[in-house]
């Protein structure tokens, strides 16, 4: 394991790395900033995730029902990440173009709803129907090879707000007709993934719920990620 003694890491950023059993010792750590899956983290002695998870699911209790097992937990589940989307799709139309606009790095708003349109058609349609079509070009999928433009993706394409919102909207009612109607049993079900070589290749196995489970997570992620640079956008257009 590498080790840092005595370094000066003000201002370090550690992005899409692995810090798993990761020892941090004696540190000076003010205003710093953990964004990940963050699991058995003990601070000064404490195993805080717990906390952690609790004040999350206080906040938003939409959690829960991501979490659940129960079809109709689902259903309201999906209802709310749209209505929570809607909402913030009617925020960024008050400032129009910032939804191309980026901070730290991050996707634009725009960007984050494209690779929604790709988890949509992953992760639902080719692992929970079964699909064989190929992806909605506009959508935005991994970096890595040969993912990153395959399948029918295509990243030269720049649609516009009212074009990523009009497929986002007929993926969403998409997934809301489905959910009205699974059954518990279907969702336990192995998830019925045609057999070639297209993302996401690590889901053979999985249940459907389980695949379900990562396009509501996705969903509900994405929109906290965009309404936290949203804040950070809006904070600079207004000094």
């Amino acid at each position: 394991m590498t080790r840092y003694v005595d370094e000066d890491l003000h201002g370090a950023e550690f992005r899409e790395c692995d810090l798993t059993g990761a020892r941090l010792i004696g540190v000076v750590m003010p205003d710093a900033v953990i964004d990940g899956l963050v699991t058995n983290l003990v601070v000064n002695g404490v195993e805080v995730s717990g906390y952690v998870e609790a004040e999350l699911d206080r906040r938003h209790p939409v959690r829960r029902l991501i979490r659940s097992e129960e079809p109709a937990d689902l259903r309201e589940a999906a209802r709310r990440l749209h209505a929570g989307w809607a909402d913030t799709i009617d925020r960024i139309r008050r400032t129009p173009g910032i939804e191309r606009r980026s901070v730290n790095d991050e996707w634009s708003a725009a960007q984050t709803m494209r690779h929604l349109v790709f988890v949509h058609d992953s992760w639902f349609r080719r692992c929970c129907l079964g699909s064989t079509e190929l992806f909605t070009p506009m959508g935005i999928g991994p970096t890595v090879e040969p993912y990153r433009e395959a399948h029918g993706l295509d990243l030269s394409l720049d649609p516009t707000l009212d074009e990523i919102v009009r497929v986002r909207e007929a993926q969403a009612a998409e997934l809301e007709a489905w959910l009205d109607e699974v059954t518990a049993e279907q969702l336990a079900a192995r998830a019925p993934m045609p057999d070639e070589d297209v993302w996401p290749p690590y889901a053979r196995g999985r249940s459907v719920r389980r695949c379900l489970g990562t396009v509501l997570n996705e969903t509900f992620e994405h929109h906290g990620f965009c309404v936290r640079d949203l804040d950070l956008i809006e904070e600079s257009l207004s000094s």
